[in-house]
């Protein structure tokens, strides 16, 4: 299960507040993320797509769009990258083609995206696609307390959004 291999590195949790997971967790987090592709739009949902290099169709990560919890029922994008393709731009590929499908597709008015401060690389590609710098996070309480004053909170509108477009 190469999902589950890639995910037994903890350095791709050192911003995410998260460990390493079992792999009983990791299958039930899996069968939810799958089970919400059946969700319309209109409707709080999580699609998560894998990101496999085209030499080798090897699953290298996964992007998504999907609610942001602590402030429901708007969109996040989100985005995790193996340890070994860092750097290469695959994180920005694989986030342009969704902030695209989110407006183009989807038709949001609006699109949010979570890096902590010193997650450079991350920060790098939110505002090579145009987020704007909203606030840092403060306030949350319960499962986002974790959040607090370590996540900068972007947002992006359709004023701002200029369509991707690809040649396929």
């Amino acid at each position: 299960m190469e999902y589950f291999e890639l995910m037994q590195n903890p350095e791709l949790f050192t911003y995410l507040h998260m460990d390493v997971m079992p792999l009983e967790n990791y299958k039930r987090l899996f069968h939810w993320l799958r089970s919400s592709y059946d969700t319309p739009f209109d409707k709080p949902f999580k699609y998560s797509v894998a990101i496999r290099e085209k030499a080798t169709g090897r699953f290298i990560g996964w992007c998504g769009l999907g609610v942001l919890d602590f402030l429901a029922p708007e969109k996040e994008l989100y985005y995790l990258i193996g340890r070994d393709y860092w750097g290469n731009g695959f994180a920005f590929e694989a986030a342009s083609a969704l902030t695209a499908y989110a407006f183009d597709v989807i038709g949001l008015d609006r699109l949010y995206a979570k890096a902590h401060p010193d997650n450079k690389a991350s920060l790098r590609i939110i505002e090579k696609l145009g987020f704007s710098f909203e606030r840092v996070l403060d306030g949350l309480t319960g499962d986002d307390e974790d959040c607090n004053g370590e996540w900068l909170y972007y947002k992006k509108g359709p004023a701002l959004w200029q369509p991707l477009h690809f040649p396929f």
